[in-house]
């Protein structure tokens, strides 16, 4: 999975990287295909926007669905926790649709005959 960051209007912290970088490394535990995944961070410079001046956008590209999760909080790391609950909720659920429910049991199989 490729990450890319856009940042507009604002100045990412040093760990900012990893910690995303790390965060959506865990969703590649579900199998759904995502080739690529953008993080966009814009900064409102309006002050009365003060606790929800920073908003994180994430969004999926590839040969899976196409996702997009947003929130804003009143830090980059905070906005980032936020989208990524939404990002990985989409994803678990297109993963469990996408799942098998073949409640195929030994019991309801027909049984072999020996010859």
């Amino acid at each position: 999975m490729k990450i890319v960051f856009h940042a507009r209007h604002a100045e990412l912290a040093a760990d900012f990287r990893e910690i995303a970088e790390e965060k959506l490394r865990t969703m590649e535990r579900f199998s759904v295909t995502i080739e690529r995944v953008e993080v966009e961070i814009l900064h409102e410079l309006n002050p009365r926007q003060g606790k929800r001046s920073h908003r994180v956008i994430l969004t999926s590209h590839g040969a899976g669905p196409l996702m997009r999760a947003e929130a804003a909080e009143f830090n980059d790391v905070a906005a980032f926790d936020e989208a990524i609950k939404n990002f990985e909720l989409q994803i678990r659920k297109h993963h469990e649709r996408a799942k098998s429910h073949n409640r195929d049991t030994l019991r309801n199989r027909p049984l072999a005959v020996n010859e």
